[in-house]
């Protein structure tokens, strides 16, 4: 306990200079935990995938569709329980900034193979019943401010004209991990727009969910899929959902190492200026050392001081720097809902976080430690005179 003491009021001895190093913890911290965060929401949608969903789209790239035909055959294939089509939409609301994914959806079929989104039964009955309907996500509704029997008009970029929907239901997310920013809406209503405009681009899907037995099955269930389709007009690519959400991620790797190295740049600028702290104390303090060492204290027990106030600064500018983080990722969440749907501290994440700055603490005080160990007698007492 006395120790302890020691360790309290050496770290406070120098008062400024110790809150000073305890602020550049906490926001090398803060920053650490910050840039984590934003990495875990780049891969959140990838984190969320299920190993029983397939996705199936045209070889050459998800821009060239599919025939509709495709849809029973896929739902032959040994292993398959289910299927529904979609179309990525990508309308335009008010403006160009207003970006959210948009999807036409084979509504009862989709809705299935994905649990997660939470729909309440009667504004599910709603949508169902209206051909102009759409499920949007209460992240989304929230944004703009929609609420059920709203209208929402689109001007359609990839389908082009002035697209009118009525809000019919507003799905929430099984737990916090869910993507809640989607809007979608009846695939028939797509279709029979573009038959009216167009009967050549009508009847052609962008992508199915394929929805399987078993997971394990994943990679021979995909290969029969293409097999089918081998040699014909409009080859398939079959893949796990997680595959085809990292082949998106993927075209940003660049930007996810970048943030992650930086993240680890911070701890290591921060590991640096502690270090050059506890060197400063060690400095000032040869006379005390020597005469510690003079009277009998054994050099591990100089060097444990000296571990032990830099860890204790560190840790104290952790946890301020953990504390910290929660409400700064909240605000951050809610001020980038449309780029980062899913925004939230993990605990993986604030584990790094004490993790770093334990390291910090340790690391930053080896050669200022070893230097007192070595510390002479007759060197430190020569300093008092």
């Amino acid at each position: 306990m006395y120790t302890l003491r020691l360790i309290v009021r050496n770290a406070f001895r120098h008062g400024l200079r110790t809150a000073l190093t305890t602020l550049g913890i906490v926001i090398a911290v803060l920053a650490f935990g910050l840039l984590q965060t934003v990495i875990g929401a780049w891969f959140a949608g990838v984190d969320a995938s299920s190993a029983t969903r397939l996705i199936t789209r045209n070889a050459i790239s998800l821009i060239f569709p599919l025939p509709l035909s495709y849809e029973e055959r896929i739902r032959a294939v040994p292993g398959v329980v289910a299927t529904a089509k979609a179309n990525w939409f990508g309308g335009v609301y008010i403006d160009k900034r207003n970006f959210f994914p948009q999807f036409a959806v084979d509504a009862d079929a989709y809705f299935k193979l994905y649990p997660e989104f939470v729909v309440d039964a009667e504004q599910f009955r709603a949508f169902q019943h209206d051909g102009k309907g759409c499920v949007v996500g209460r992240k989304l509704a929230q944004t703009y401010g929609w609420k059920l029997g709203d209208a929402v008009p689109l001007r359609g970029t990839i389908f082009p004209g002035s697209w009118e929907f009525v809000v019919r239901a507003i799905y929430r997310g099984a737990d916090d991990k869910t993507d809640e920013s989607q809007f979608f809406f009846h695939w028939d209503y797509l279709n029979e727009r573009l038959k009216k405009s167009g009967p050549r681009r009508a009847n052609q899907v962008g992508f199915f969910l394929v929805g399987i037995a078993d997971g394990n099955t994943a990679a021979q269930t995909s290969q029969q899929i293409d097999t089918l389709f081998r040699n014909s007009l409009a080859e398939t690519l079959t893949e796990t959902e997680k595959a085809f959400l990292l082949g998106f991620v993927s075209m940003t790797e660049a930007i996810v190492v970048a943030i992650r190295l930086v993240s680890f740049v911070i701890i290591i600028i921060i590991m640096a200026v502690m270090a050059n702290t506890m060197a400063m104390s060690a400095r000032e303090r040869r006379a005390e050392y020597a005469t510690l060492k003079a009277i009998g204290f054994a050099p591990p027990f100089l060097a444990g001081l000296l571990f032990g106030e830099s860890l204790f600064i560190a840790l104290c500018g952790g946890v301020l720097g953990i504390a910290a983080t929660f409400p700064v990722v909240h605000g951050f969440g809610r001020l980038m809902v449309k780029l980062f749907p899913v925004f939230q501290l993990s605990m993986a994440t604030v584990a790094m976080q004490f993790a770093a700055a334990a390291l910090v603490g340790l690391f930053a005080v080896l050669v200022p430690g070893w230097n007192a160990m070595r510390t002479r007698i007759a060197d430190g007492l020569r300093a008092v005179a």
